[in-house]
Order: C-alpha cells, then structure tokens, then sequence
C-alpha cells in the first residue's frame, strides 16, 4: 500500500514538475518576441520552412474536403428544398471549424513532427549545447523563430485551406450537380459575418498555431540525444498537439458561438 502511494505522489510530482518546465520555456519564448523584431530574417526564413513546405498537402486536402463538403451537403439539404443555400453550408463549416482544425492537425504532421526532429537532431548531435559553449542563446536564435513562424504560418494555411475548399464546394454543387451559381455565391456572402465566423477562424488558428508549435519544438528540445529518444519524441508532437487542438476547439467554439 505505502509502495503504491509513493508512486503515485512520484508521478504527480513528476508531472507538475514537467508542467511548470514547459510554463517557464513557453514564457521564455514568448519574451524572445520582441528581440526578434530586430531579426525578422530569422522568421522569414522558418515562415518559408514551416509554411511553404506544408502548402501542398493542405491545399490538396482542403480541395478534398470541399468536394466532400459540396456533396455531403448537397445529399443533405436536398431533404429539405434548401439546396440552394449549400454555398453558405460549405463556407460556415470550413471557415468556423474544419478550417483551422484540419489545417492544425496537418501541420501537426508535416511542420510539427519536421521541427520536432530538426531540434532532437540539433541536440542529439550537441549542436545546441555547442552554441551555449560559444555564448549563443539556443532558444533564441534556434527555438523562438521557429516558434513565431508557425504562430504567423498557421493562418494564412488555414484561410488557403478554407478558400480552395469553398472552391471544391463549388466545382461540386454548381459545376457538377447543378446548384444556381448566383444562389451559391449569395447565400454565402449573406450568410458569413466577416467578423463573427471568418474573424473567430483567425483566432482558433492562431491558438492552434501556438499548440501546435509549442508542443513540437518542446518535445525537441526535451528529446533524449539519442535515435530512439527523438523518434519517441517525434510521436509525442502528432499525439500531443493532435489532442491539444481537439481540446483547444471545443473550449473556443463553446466561448465563442455559445
């Protein structure tokens, strides 16, 4: 009995002890903002990394997901004589939701896990611990750009993402099934709040954007210096920062549209 209460109050202490090191390291990056605007090259050049490199799998999905979105709704509002309002289905489902979610949990596995192995391989090759001996901070010239870049990047791929799947929206349930194009693109206009729908989106995506990065560049930098260590790590990123935005979207929808 005593053994297993000694685990237990163990982990526990493990765990605040853990909580309170990703507090500290999160507030550390945050502070490193302000230095950087006198660096911008630095996040320019991960913006290009993080964001470039992850444009084509999200636009490819977001095209997916509007063909889906346009017959889906289509089927759906068929039921009721409303088929002509399927232009305002498919944008308020992309722009509130399946925007900003799908687009984190695809940089979560393309940016996220990429950054995550990037510093367990700068730290398990002692690169990191090189720049300390050479009177560099590591945090801010390696970590915090990183940390910014996806903060910016994840927006601009989630408004791309929600634009090319309006797009597949429209090549399904205008060009392929028939919906009035002038209905489509009225309902929509009509129906989306410029500040309410697209401007709660921009907000879900930047706090995805902060999960997720954080997560990713965390586990990196507490990534044992060993194959093993950065491929466990590697895994922690997609499940952690996965689960991160599922909890993250719930608590933001039910603030924001209760």
């Amino acid at each position: 009995m005593t053994g297993a209460i000694s685990s237990v109050g163990r982990a526990v202490l493990e765990s605040i002890t853990r909580a309170g090191h990703a507090t500290c390291f999160f507030v550390r990056l945050v502070l490193e903002f302000f230095p950087l605007l006198r660096r911008p090259r630095l996040v320019t050049k991960q913006i290009h990394f993080v964001g470039n490199y992850s444009l084509l799998i999200i636009a490819v999905s977001g095209l997916f997901v509007g063909f889906v979105l346009g017959l889906q709704g289509y089927y759906t509002l068929n039921r009721y004589g409303s088929e002509q309002a399927l232009g305002l289905l498919v944008a308020l489902s992309l722009v509130r939701e399946l925007g900003p979610v799908v687009t984190a949990l695809l940089f979560a596995g393309r940016a996220g896990t990429s950054l995550t192995a990037e510093i367990g391989l700068m730290k398990a090759g002692e690169q990191l611990t090189a720049m300390e001996m050479m009177a560099v901070d590591p945090v801010r010239i390696v970590v915090a750009p990183r940390m910014w870049a996806g903060v910016i990047a994840m927006p601009i791929l989630a408004a791309i993402f929600s634009a090319v799947g309006i797009l597949g929206g429209y090549v399904v349930g205008v060009l392929l099934i028939g919906v009035d194009s002038g209905a489509f693109w009225s309902q929509m206009q009509g129906g989306v709040d410029v500040w309410t729908d697209v401007g709660n989106g921009v907000i879900k995506s930047i706090v995805f954007g902060f999960a997720v990065t954080f997560t990713a560049l965390y586990q990196g930098y507490e990534a044992k210096p060993t194959p093993e260590g950065v491929s466990r790590a590697t895994t922690k990123t997609v499940v952690y920062a996965s689960l991160a935005v599922l909890g993250l979207d719930f608590l933001l929808t039910a603030l924001m549209f209760s």
